[in-house]
C-alpha cells in the first residue's frame, strides 16, 4: 500500500508540472501575438503617414493642377490602407484563435495520455503486490508442511529408537535373569 500511495503522489505532481507548463506555453504564446499585432500596426501607421506625406506634397506641387486627381488620389489610398488595416488585425485574430485551439488540443491530448500512463502504472504496481503476497503466502504454507513433515519424520525415529532401545533391554534383562536360574539350578544339584 505504501508503494501504490508513492507512485500515486509521484504521478500527481508530474500531472500538476505539466498543466503548469501548458499554462504558461499559452500565456507566452498570447504575449507573442499581442506584440506581433502591435508591430504590424505600428508599422501599418507608419506607411499611412508615409503615403499622406508623399500625397501632400504632391497636391502642394500641383495643386492648380491635379486638385480632383489628388483627392481621388488621396481617398483611394486611405481606403486601400484600411483594407490591408483590416485584413492583418483580422489575419492575426484567426491566427491567434487557431494557436489557442492548437494549444487546447495539445493540453488534453497530454492529459489523456498522463492519467492513461498512471493508471497502467497503478494497475501493474497493484498486481505485481499481489502477485508478491501470493508467492510470500505460498513459500510460507511450503515451509511450514516441510517443517511439519520433518518433525514428524523426526517423531517416528525417536519412538522406533525408544522400542529397538527397551525390546534390547528387555531380552538382556531376560537372559540375565535365565543365566541366574540356570547358576542357581546348577548349585542346587
Amino acid at each position: 500500500m505504501v508503494v501504490v500511495v508513492e507512485v500515486v503522489v509521484v504521478v500527481v505532481v508530474v500531472v500538476v508540472a505539466v498543466v503548469i507548463v501548458v499554462v504558461v506555453v499559452v500565456v507566452v504564446v498570447e504575449v507573442v501575438v499581442v506584440v506581433v499585432v502591435v508591430v504590424v500596426v505600428v508599422v501599418v501607421v507608419v506607411v499611412v503617414v508615409v503615403v499622406v506625406v508623399v500625397v501632400v506634397v504632391v497636391i502642394v506641387v500641383v495643386v492648380v493642377v491635379v486638385v480632383v486627381a489628388v483627392v481621388v488620389v488621396v481617398v483611394v489610398v486611405v481606403v486601400v490602407v484600411v483594407v490591408v488595416v483590416v485584413v492583418v488585425v483580422v489575419v492575426v485574430v484567426v491566427v491567434a484563435v487557431v494557436v489557442e485551439v492548437v494549444v487546447v488540443v495539445v493540453v488534453v491530448v497530454v492529459v489523456v495520455v498522463v492519467v492513461v500512463v498512471v493508471v497502467v502504472v497503478v494497475v501493474v504496481a497493484v498486481v505485481v503486490v499481489v502477485v508478491v503476497v501470493v508467492v510470500v503466502v505460498v513459500v510460507v504454507v511450503v515451509v511450514v508442511v516441510v517443517v511439519e513433515v520433518v518433525l514428524v519424520l523426526v517423531l517416528v525415529v525417536v519412538v522406533i529408537v525408544v522400542v529397538v532401545v527397551v525390546v534390547v533391554v528387555v531380552v538382556v534383562v531376560v537372559v540375565v535373569v535365565v543365566v541366574v536360574v540356570v547358576e542357581v539350578v546348577v548349585v542346587v544339584v
